[in-house]
């Protein structure tokens, strides 16, 4: 009689990516070509889109960014990958994703919706695994420089473009949402931490505002890394600089969060950016004296995908990056912490 066999350990270090939307999932794809032990904490506060849709209707967290993280981390075949993101253009159901569709279905027969991503996760064979950070229904309040707020995520850009003023804070709503215990296990026992790329105020910022993840970062003896964006957010980051975006973080969560940024040092295609311009983006400005004085060490990469139409971190290179920072700043930890 056989033996039963051991379940194989993830190999890799413990990387924990905190965000949403398409940078985080971006930043996804190249981390699974190097570590298994990927946990991918993603941001609930979407109401717009086909996610706010679902949202309303069934009562569930917005389940598109969830998705965009399974997608990046999925090893099915190719055409289930194809299905998750396919979006019907006709109808009621015109503009929804499929992959949405999908899990909200399997939340349908599940006890609760975190074990719906667990599901989910199965079906696809991802890499590691896709938290929500938290299952409360998780929505953004936004105040602006000239006192006046705005409620609801899909409101927040369109509102500042009008009252030409800057967000001065974020708040989550209700104040006392729980957040999903894995994510703070997952933080414990991380080698690092990487915080974007993504929207700052929209993907980034509101998992950091949700009651016990900052005490369990600064807990965390993890490297913990800021990927900045290569491009500044129309209604949301006008003109920031990338000491704006690390203070707009440390505003909103404490002193130092994190000890290093990365931020893109290649020359964008002038065609590209000529275009990005003209829709109110503009390259995010490197300003080193002002990070100095947050005491954030600034990492400099090549790291502008070399796709000819869109301009987004190249995923490769960002995940190897990563792990450089890792090997060269904390050896041990890949040992200490139980890498195979």
């Amino acid at each position: 009689m056989q033996g039963t066999k051991k379940a194989q350990q993830p190999k890799g270090p413990k990387i924990v990516c905190i965000g949403g939307g398409t940078g985080h999932a971006n930043l996804l794809r190249g981390l699974k070509k190097i570590t298994q032990n990927i946990t991918a904490i993603v941001t609930v506060s979407d109401d717009g889109g086909g996610s706010g849709v679902l949202r309303d209707e069934l009562q569930i967290p917005p389940p598109g960014d969830i998705r965009n993280c399974m997608q990046a981390l999925s090893n099915a075949e190719p055409t289930i990958e194809k299905l998750m993101a396919y979006r019907f253009d006709a109808g009621n159901l015109s503009g929804q994703s499929f992959g949405n569709l999908f899990l909200a279905a399997i939340n349908g027969i599940s006890e609760s919706f975190d074990k719906a991503v667990i599901k989910m996760g199965e079906v696809l064979s991802i890499t590691g695994r896709v938290l929500p950070v938290s299952i409360d229904d998780v929505h953004l309040w936004a105040t602006f420089e000239d006192g006046s707020m705005v409620v609801g995520e899909s409101k927040i850009a369109s509102a500042k473009r009008e009252r030409k003023s800057r967000i001065k804070k974020i708040t989550v709503a209700p104040e006392n949402a729980k957040v999903l215990p894995q994510c703070i296990e997952a933080i414990g026992s991380a080698d690092v931490i990487v915080f974007g790329p993504g929207s700052l105020y929209t993907s980034i910022i509101p998992n950091l505002l949700i009651d016990g993840v900052v005490t369990a970062l600064e807990k965390s003896d993890a490297l913990k890394i800021y990927v900045c964006n290569i491009m500044t957010e129309p209604g949301e980051t006008d003109e920031y600089t990338v000491s704006e975006h690390i203070q707009g973080i440390f505003d909103h969560t404490c002193k130092q969060l994190f000890d290093y940024c990365i931020v893109n040092a290649k020359e964008i295609n002038r065609d590209i950016l000529r275009r990005y311009v003209s829709e109110g983006y503009e390259p995010v400005k490197l300003d080193e004296e002002k990070i100095a004085k947050l005491g954030v060490e600034i990492v400099k990469c090549e790291l502008v995908s070399p796709d000819n139409t869109l301009i987004r971190h190249d995923s490769d290179k960002l995940a190897e990056r990563i792990f450089d920072m890792l090997i060269n700043n904390a050896p041990t930890r890949l040992y200490t912490k139980g890498k195979p």
